[in-house]
């Protein structure tokens, strides 16, 4: 792939500031320079790294497509760690796709998608779970996701990662040279040391898996469902946590038929909601096909918020639904708190309430700081690293579970030979993490999830 000189537009396509074609690979400078002509009249491969020119981005023939500007970088301080050009133009679809086209004309190729940061990673200039970072800058939807993001494209995942493998190679290589030269006497070979170093490798991998969940919610959101009976304010309680008007609200039972789906933020968690129909018997036809998927919206959300009106006894109904609330990770939203309390609230123990009024907002914050408690997202402090994926919490786990039992053999009196080879699947699974012995087809799938031109 790297003997290929590569290129793309690297940012949206579309009307904008400006659009930039990036070029990499070992002839980007020399293929620049036949797409661009400089005011200066100088050469673009004459300009050391992290130089700049102004001049005319031009075509095959020599006209002229746009006003540009030039800029170099020298392997290996570029960002893929070989040389680069990139071409500005002004924003918009037609002088980004003129500039590309003459770019392949002299000789580039089209960038796959994640080809420039996958060409970092192969470069060494990034690793795996920093590439994984950089995937979720560009997908980052607030600013607690952003934050996380920036911490594994700065090296917190892997430092962690390498901290822990680097202690469980030490053990490995201490054990052994004490099972080729038991006679010797090896410093450090203590097995109460040994244990306690593992339960230190297992502790630290356990911090780290305890962030998956709540990082999850901050960086991919939670699936979550508004349910409850008829008129009990679901769709109040959808525009109140949306700060729009998302759904319809009348005093007339059975209003929202649909589901009806927005990205709220709600503190630091993006919840992917969405608000449905009531759920009752009913003899409409129409009423009851929204019946039906709120339902199986609530058998497939994360997160239930089941809305109660208790300004009213909690009748059938009700009770239906907090029956279907079993084994669902759920908060009942006692709404209308601003009227008199009628609900005997008894059949909602063990669950998790918080006392709203949809309609004027009262209870908003508390509502929203149970909402990230339940989705732990309040126990992701600032400065903690946190997994970024299924991937890495995999990782994670098999590497946990290899050291797990690694102690546990070791205290049971295994042989050293066995305990060892638990602490190799350990470190095999924590540098899969980092991606430095990833294969091929886990490389390929990261990647093609990139954009082209990132």
């Amino acid at each position: 792939m790297a003997e290929r000189t590569v290129a793309a537009i690297s940012t949206p396509k579309g009307e904008g500031g400006i659009s930039v074609i990036r070029i990499s690979g070992d002839e980007a400078v020399s293929i620049a320079d036949k797409c661009f002509k400089a005011i200066s009249g100088k050469p673009l491969t004459g300009l050391k790294g992290y130089s700049a020119a102004f001049g005319k981005a031009i075509r095959p023939d020599g006209s002229v497509i746009d006003e540009a500007v030039a800029l170099v970088f020298r392997s290996p301080k570029s960002y893929t760690g070989e040389d680069v050009a990139e071409i500005s133009v002004h924003g918009g679809y037609i002088p980004a796709n003129e500039c590309l086209k003459s770019v392949f004309a002299a000789g580039a190729y089209p960038a796959e998608a994640g080809e420039f940061t996958k060409r970092a990673f192969i470069n060494g200039k990034i690793d795996l779970a920093e590439a994984e970072g950089v995937m979720e800058i560009i997908g980052a939807r607030s600013a607690a996701a952003l934050d996380i993001a920036m911490r594994a494209k700065e090296g917190y995942i892997s430092r962690d990662i390498e901290n822990i493998t680097e202690r469980m190679l030490f053990t490995a290589a201490s054990l052994a040279a004490y099972s080729d030269f038991p006679d010797e006497d090896i410093e450090g070979l203590d097995y109460e040391h040994f244990s306690a170093l593992l339960l230190e490798c297992e502790a630290a991998l356990e911090k780290l898996i305890s962030t998956f969940e709540g990082g999850q919610a901050i960086l991919a959101g939670v699936p979550a469902a508004i349910v409850g009976k008829p008129n009990v304010g679901k769709s109040t309680l959808m525009n109140m946590l949306s700060r729009e008007e998302k759904s319809i609200v009348t005093s007339l039972a059975g209003t929202t038929r649909d589901v009806i789906e927005a990205q709220v933020r709600a503190g630091n968690v993006m919840l992917l909601l969405a608000d449905t129909a009531g759920i009752r018997e009913t003899q409409d036809s129409i009423e009851n096909i929204g019946v039906e998927r709120a339902i199986r919206k609530l058998r497939s959300s994360a997160l239930i918020l089941a809305v109660f009106d208790i300004s009213e006894p909690l009748d059938g109904e009700d009770l239906k639904i907090i029956d279907m609330l079993k084994g669902k990770k759920c908060i009942a939203v006692l709404n209308k708190n601003d009227l008199a309390k009628k609900a005997d609230l008894s059949p909602l123990e063990g669950i998790m309430t918080v006392s709203v009024s949809a309609k004027s907002g009262n209870g908003g914050d508390t509502l929203i700081s149970a909402i990230e408690n339940i989705c732990k997202t309040a126990e992701i402090t600032e400065g903690d690293t946190v997994l970024l994926n299924e991937r890495q919490y995999s990782c994670a786990i098999r590497a946990k579970s290899a050291i797990t039992e690694a102690r546990s053999a070791l205290l049971s009196g295994v042989t050293l030979d066995a305990v060892t080879v638990l602490i190799d699947d350990a470190v095999n699974a924590l540098l899969e993490l980092s991606g430095k012995r990833a294969s091929e087809s886990v490389v390929e799938e990261i990647f093609k999830n990139f954009c082209i031109g990132k």
